[in-house]
């Protein structure tokens, strides 16, 4: 049973970089059409899978990519820190700060090395949407 457990992480662990190369592509190669729709920005950063404070904007944004890329954003901030503190949002409006950012995953978050292909994709997307992520020291700051 655990073996039958672990194929069906691994699909959808697949199936989630697929979607990533994907939405790349279409950055990329210019027909990317992102679904606009109104959301919250406290919402959006809650959705990620890490903790969430402050005050949200409403925003007219691609919601379900931002969501996956605020996901693979805090993920690498995870996955590559040595850090015991767990990296959480705080939502000030439409700025976002994912901290603390410990510094062996500086370069997979601020796209300086091609560590983690969630993190790449999710700073070209929240950028074809118009918005911008940039490090400051340990803190990654989110403009959507």
């Amino acid at each position: 049973m655990r073996f039958i457990e672990l194929i069906d992480e691994a699909a959808a662990q697949m199936a989630v970089l697929v979607d990533q190369l994907g939405l790349a592509a279409r950055i990329v190669g210019g027909g990317y059409e992102p679904h606009l729709v109104a959301a919250n920005t406290l919402e959006l950063a809650a959705a990620s899978g890490v903790p969430a404070t402050g005050e949200g904007a409403i925003v007219e944004t691609d919601a379900e990519n931002v969501t996956r890329s605020l996901a693979a954003l805090a993920a690498a901030a995870v996955r590559f820190g040595e850090d015991t503190r767990a990296p959480a949002w705080t939502v000030a409006g439409r700025e976002l700060a994912l901290a603390p950012v410990a510094a062996g995953a500086v370069s997979a978050v601020d796209g300086s090395a091609a560590k983690d292909v969630g993190a790449l994709v999710a700073r070209s997307a929240i950028a074809a949407l118009g918005g911008a992520v940039e490090l400051d020291g340990e803190a990654l700051r989110v403009r959507l």
